[in-house]
């Protein structure tokens, strides 16, 4: 039990940064004098740092051994926790505590994953993998208790708490057994390493920075543009480009040293392929919540962050209860069925959310619905998406996925967070100025203004601020807060509806999860390269 609790209590606190970086947003501002930019800026870095690293840092795992990087990822943390909190301005916090973070997550996320494969096995290792799921789920607690702590202490303290979590669980790794590891004698993949980080980067930072920089035509917050568009775009080719070159490159160097950061098993195995999608959807799934739910029950419903923050207990008791419950009750589940079943809940939350929305506000009742079904969703996807990977290939890959698996959950979330963002922010913009031009009471005039603006997502009061400095008639201006209220409530319902659409394009991939069980209830073999078991087939 000691080994899962501690990788448990790791797996939270990655979680938990997060949770605090979303309630420092005011104090940034009063402390450091941090612009929105800067903030957007600093919930960019830890996923992209993470995201672009997390491969390689699959790949330290497997030759420095999984406890060296678990530990190495947590003082890193812990530093990048105390810079935070003594930062004297947003450079520092930004692109010294925040980036310091990213690195020991990108060592961290993926060791929790590696440690499994070799300390339990069988229906044990199926449990595991549930319990560092329901970690998700346990963690919707800490934004509650660190709101506590941020509004009786203040922003410093809080990221030195942080600090202080992760220094215990950096002492608590001594309760981690020393695993049965093969050592393995190769070279560091370093082309590898730097090919899969700048490919990853290009990818997350384009995919993130669409709804502030433009999908095509460049917002005033681009900081460049690329032939005339947004660099959103370009970035992601990019990167997809240069991923592709990984594995062209990754092929080759594998038959030469066999130990590479992208190992062909990923590439060429479908049921691996089939677990990283379950991956990258559950995360996309939470990345639809982050940029759909939150900020329209903030923004236009008025909620308050406690009233928010309560939704994540809401979606975190189902989490965890699933996560955990699934694998322990029914070993015997096929993880096929299980993940479509969790697919299914998804789109169902989704659906439930977009017809918990309102032209004012949203409707509690299906909002906590809906909340409710997405953690029946993540919890039953969760449950068996990294032990569908791990099923697939032999111990030494299944132990080195962590990396790959940690990645498409950054890529996922920022693939949510983009596209929905995207459809939500320019479906406004554009509804409303197609609902001008055909509305006669709105002069020409008035209708080219508006156009130009950039329309957040707001209530009727901050859409009138906008619209202040236009001069216009009362009545123009009352039909213009009404269209651009229909507009906001079509564009979130159209943004909700493609989620559950892309959730549910998931199913295509599960016919390739056919490996339901591995006979390894022997230690992992010290050779490391052993094939997988016989493939039981459903």
């Amino acid at each position: 039990m000691l080994p899962i609790v501690i990788l448990v209590l790791a797996q939270m606190g990655t979680t938990g940064d997060n949770g605090a970086l979303s309630l420092a947003a005011s104090a940034l501002t009063k402390v450091l004098g941090a612009t929105t930019s800067d903030i957007q800026l600093a919930n960019m870095i830890y996923p992209l740092v993470g995201g672009s690293f997390m491969i390689a840092g699959g790949l330290a795992g497997t030759l420095i051994g999984w406890r060296n990087t678990f530990r190495i990822g947590a003082a890193l943390a812990a530093a990048g926790e105390v810079l935070c909190a003594l930062s004297p301005s947003m450079t520092i916090f930004i692109w010294g505590g925040r980036v310091l973070v990213g690195l020991g997550a990108s060592f961290l996320v993926p060791s929790l994953l590696g440690i499994i494969p070799f300390i339990y096995h069988g229906t044990n290792r199926t449990v595991a993998f549930g319990c560092i799921g329901a970690a998700s789920g346990l963690s919707a607690v800490l934004p509650l208790a660190l709101g506590v702590v941020m509004q009786v202490a203040g922003m410093r303290v809080t990221f030195l708490v942080l600090a202080v979590y992760f220094l215990g669980v950096l002492a608590l790794s001594i309760g981690i057994p020393k695993l049965d590891q093969p050592k393995e004698k190769s070279h560091f993949d370093a082309i590898g390493v730097a090919l899969a980080a700048t490919g990853f980067f290009l990818v997350l930072i384009g995919l993130s920075s669409i709804s502030s920089w433009g999908l095509i035509k460049p917002m005033r917050t681009a900081p460049f543009t690329l032939f005339g568009i947004s660099p959103a775009i370009p970035f992601i080719v990019l990167g997809i480009l240069v991923l592709i070159a990984l594995v062209i490159v990754e092929g080759r160097l594998e038959k030469r040293y066999s130990l590479v950061v992208l190992p062909r098993s990923f590439i060429t195995t479908p049921q691996v392929l089939a677990g990283l999608c379950a991956n990258a959807i559950m995360f996309f799934f939470m990345g639809a919540q982050s940029i759909l739910m939150s900020p329209y029950l903030q923004l236009v419903a008025d909620w308050t962050p406690i009233e928010v923050g309560t939704i994540s207990i809401a979606t975190g008791v189902p989490t965890f209860a699933l996560a955990l419950g699934i694998p322990k009750l029914f070993p015997k589940a096929n993880p096929r069925h299980v993940i479509q079943l969790g697919y299914i809940a998804m789109a169902v939350a989704l659906g439930i959310m977009a017809f918990s929305v309102t032209l004012d506000g949203a409707n509690r009742i299906g909002v906590y619905l809906g909340a409710f079904m997405a953690g029946v969703g993540a919890g039953t996807v969760s449950s068996h998406a990294s032990n569908v990977v791990a099923l697939a290939v032999n111990d030494r890959d299944a132990s080195q996925s962590g990396g790959i698996q940690s990645t498409m959950r950054n890529v996922g979330q920022a693939m949510g967070v983009a596209l929905l963002g995207a459809i939500l922010i320019f479906g406004i913009s554009s509804t409303l100025s197609t609902e001008m031009a055909s509305d006669s009471s709105i002069s020409h005039d008035v209708a080219e203004q508006v156009s130009e603006l950039t329309i957040n997502l707001g209530s009727n009061t901050a859409f009138e601020d906008e619209i202040a400095n236009i001069k216009m008639s009362t009545d123009e201006r009352n039909t213009l807060v009404n269209l651009e209220a229909k507009a906001r409530f079509d564009s979130t319902r159209i943004a909700y509806a493609v989620g559950a659409v892309i959730v549910l394009l998931g199913l295509l991939t599960t016919p390739a999860i056919k490996t339901l069980h591995k006979d390894d209830t022997a230690p992992a073999s010290k050779s490391g390269s052993a094939a997988a078991a016989p493939k039981s087939k459903s």
